[in-house]
């Protein structure tokens, strides 16, 4: 079983053009979809299409337009009811693959919404392997939500309780490393950067720059970092060792939800014991698959690419 976070999700409107965006001018569309989102969502429709079990615990109004969307993804979810609705992300792509975000902050939850979102987080993640929190938080929640939760999770199942992926940014995530100790944390390189203050260099030794920075966190703040680097590809590092991968050759669609494809990748990969070369491998070609698809669908096994991923241990 993989548990899911969602604190912030959103009902993600993709709209694909004809040709390149033109900002101020009026132009056509191909066509529009509209889907489930947010982070965590994301990767429990992954986990779903690969037919393992997941739960996804959601903040959610039972009148909010989300719902509908939510219930045609078939996966499993435990909503909690709050007031008012989920927020709403436009994204735009154009024949080349290049995507433009729009994303709105969300509703405000109260602390007592908040509470019971860390309470339901804690009864699902009975016998779970895995609890993955994901994506920004709403507007008005502390910083420190995410560490309240992992604690909370902890606290209750003792030496049973999952282990703890987290896919954030910003404040969020440097709480989370300060005091959550996350077996696993998913930053892109921007986003490492940031949590540690310190410049990764662009140009060809990009993917090694990355080791050392990461390094920084691991194993001392949290237990592994999968640093995502885009279409060049991605960096794992462990107590144990480092791995570079670069992704397989693919027609780009819409790279919105790749990273959370990622994600899943990984941990269905965990769970079936891969060693850590392979689940670096795995999350490759879930993320790429996810990038061949439009608007945020959630690739299946069968729709991996079949392209080589090239993946080597670092010194």
């Amino acid at each position: 079983m993989i548990v899911t976070l969602t604190a912030n999700p959103s009902l993600d409107r993709t709209i694909v053009l004809e040709a390149p965006l033109r900002p101020g001018e009026v132009q056509a569309a191909l066509e529009s979809r509209e889907d489930a989102g947010g982070k965590g969502i994301n990767v429990a429709r992954v986990v779903a299409a690969a037919d393992v079990p997941t739960m996804a615990v959601l903040p959610l109004d039972e009148a909010d337009p989300y719902v509908g969307a939510l219930r045609a993804t078939r996966v499993p979810n435990r909503a909690v009811l709050v007031a008012g609705n989920a927020r709403a992300n436009v994204t735009i792509t154009d024949p080349e693959g290049v995507t433009t975000k729009l994303n709105l902050p969300g509703t405000q939850l109260t602390e007592e919404e908040c509470g019971k979102v860390i309470a339901a987080v804690v009864d699902e993640c009975e016998g779970a392997a895995w609890l993955a929190i994901a994506g920004s938080l709403p507007p008005g929640v502390s910083d420190g939500f995410y560490v309240d939760v992992i604690l909370a999770v902890r606290e209750r199942w003792g030496d049973k309780a999952p282990r703890i992926a987290v896919d954030t940014s910003g404040a969020a995530l440097a709480a989370v490393v300060e005091r959550g100790y996350p077996d696993l944390i998913k930053p892109n390189d921007d986003e490492l950067a940031e949590l540690t203050g310190v410049d990764i260099p662009d140009g060809d030794e990009h993917i090694e720059a990355v080791l050392p920075v990461a390094r920084r966190l691991v194993p001392s703040a949290v237990g592994a970092a999968l640093v995502t680097l885009g279409a060049r590809g991605a960096v794992l590092v462990t107590a144990d060792g480092a791995w570079a991968a670069t992704p397989p050759k693919i027609q780009v669609v819409s790279t919105v939800g790749a990273g959370d494809s990622s994600l899943a990748g990984y941990l269905l990969a965990d769970i079936e014991g891969a060693p850590p070369a392979e689940r670096l491998s795995r999350s490759m070609l879930y993320g790429a698959a996810a990038a061949s698809l439009a608007g945020t669908q959630a690739p299946t096994p069968h729709q991996l690419p079949t392209g080589e991923v090239h993946t080597t241990p670092l010194s």
